[in-house]
């Protein structure tokens, strides 16, 4: 290719070298590739159609650019820091294939739009492969939860022993996280979904072009509705890294209980060999690695967005250079979060949890008192008064090196007459569990439903995937 600038024309001195790799963006920006010949095909077909340019030489750059995908597809085109960026790569090697008419491709468009195509294709794909990876993580989430669905464990507030609750209803937490990660993924795919192509340097094109014939042709249901709007808008971007922001998060989230469910000091999982590591100097480890890694990188996820966040944040109208910082950040965040929700739904899949453990731990620290003042309660006394009493009865215990299972009727009425013959049955653990009747409690009943309505609906939503990847790579 000829080091030749497609805006050269008004320049007599050549670009410095130094300047040609300060500014290059070919080095990361050729993950469009694939997404810039697209365009740059319907784009080429509207301009044959609507006689912009003659459709001869409309079919003819038609066969260059697949071509030159091919040539993308198996390494053999040269991407070179001269070239810039990845859509003037790909406009000299069609020129360099076929002529001047080669030049002819860039009628009605400009690099702004053309870009602000290519990463709205590029963000598309992101976003429904991360729905489906996120999907097949929920799965085996819940699948995990509706194979332990008669263990127990105990909820935490404040890090302390609260209430004892159901291990599926505890996974069942984090599904209703995922659930709402693919609420906001749905929600960010509907506002990029619309084509910004025809928009232009920023003011629009004078040329009869035909917005909708592309839209069409790319998979759009809708266009882009101000020119100015179009090429300097990174909303979508920032939008979608909030998301997988908080996709990060809840994973994180997980990573930590499972991170500390996994020491010797909780022993209530053990995590496969396969997802974890040892030490180089002691012979008896097993690391959590994956979570910990995962952990990690939430922080890796943050920073680009707050990095998107800071370059928006004074930008006047319309495109500046500035933008092309963009990329790297949402190539990241894409290629990190994927990363993540891949190698975290076989993790899950391999858990082994330590029922006993997890019971014994439920048995200790009164997990029941709360019961036992609901027990009061239902006598007919106010529930501050009950909750004193049942504090009392808590601090005799721990006086005395008792748990609440070992107080029969006559032990309990020492604090209050209002105790009958059935109140020791109320602090067993299964009465404590099988009592949180109501929608959203932790009752068996309850969670068995849950998981039924969870799997339900992570199948609608893997067949929602599948059905925009078709429609949107539909040829």
């Amino acid at each position: 290719m000829k080091n030749k600038k497609p805006w050269g024309g008004r320049f007599s001195g050549a670009t410095s070298a130094l300047v040609e790799q300060f500014t290059e963006s070919i080095s990361f920006d050729r993950a469009l590739a694939p997404y810039d010949i697209r365009a740059s095909i319907a784009h080429c077909r509207m301009l044959g159609r609507q006689g912009i340019i003659a459709q001869r030489d409309a079919r003819r750059i038609e066969r260059a650019l697949r071509e030159i995908g091919r040539e993308i597809e198996a390494g053999t085109l040269a991407m070179e820091a001269r070239c810039e960026d990845i859509h003037m790569c790909i406009e000299a090697r069609l020129i360099e294939k076929i002529g001047p008419v080669g030049g002819k491709l860039h009628t009605a468009r400009s690099r702004n739009d053309q870009v602000a195509t290519d990463v709205s294709l590029y963000l598309r794909d992101a976003i429904l492969n991360t729905r489906g990876l996120l999907v097949e993580l929920d799965r085996a989430l819940v699948e995990l939860a509706a194979r332990n669905m008669d263990a127990v464990l105990p909820g935490f507030t404040h890090m302390q022993h609260a209430q004892p609750v159901l291990l599926a209803h505890h996974l069942l937490a984090y599904h209703e996280m995922f659930a709402r990660d693919c609420e906001r993924l749905e929600s960010c795919y509907r506002r990029v979904n619309r084509l910004p192509l025809g928009a232009g340097a920023l003011a629009g094109t004078p040329y009869p072009v035909d917005r909708r014939f592309v839209a069409a042709q790319l998979g759009y249901p809708a266009v882009s509705a101000n020119s100015m709007d179009t090429v300097s808008d990174r909303d979508h971007l920032i939008e979608f890294s909030s998301a997988a922001a908080l996709i990060m998060m809840h994973l994180s989230r997980l990573c930590e209980e499972l991170i500390l469910w996994s020491t010797p000091e909780f022993a209530f999982v053990e995590i496969a060999d396969a997802f974890c590591t040892g030490s180089s100097i002691m012979p008896q480890k097993k690391n959590p690695d994956v979570p910990e890694i995962v952990r990690g990188k939430t922080g890796r996820v943050y920073g680009n967005l707050m990095a998107l966040l800071t370059l928006m944040k004074a930008l006047p109208l319309a495109y500046n250079r500035d933008l092309q910082e963009d990329k790297e950040r949402l190539f990241d965040t894409v290629t990190t979060v994927q990363g993540c929700l891949r190698v975290f739904a076989p993790m899950l899949g391999s858990l082994r949890f330590n029922r006993e453990a997890m019971r014994a731990a439920a048995a200790g620290g009164f997990l029941t008192a709360t019961d036992l003042a609901d027990y009061l309660v239902r006598q007919g006394m106010p529930f501050r008064s009950a909750h004193e009493v049942v504090g009392r009865i808590v601090a005799h215990c721990e006086r005395a090196g008792t748990s609440l299972f070992e107080l029969d009727q006559r032990a309990l009425q020492k604090f209050s007459p209002a105790f009958g013959a059935d109140a020791p049955a109320c602090l067993s653990i299964e009465a404590s569990v099988a009592s949180r009747r109501c929608e959203g409690g932790t009752a068996p009943a309850r969670v068995r439903a849950a998981v039924r309505a969870a799997l339900k609906q992570l199948e609608r939503r893997r067949q929602s995937v599948e059905r925009e990847l078709i429609k949107i790579n539909a040829p």
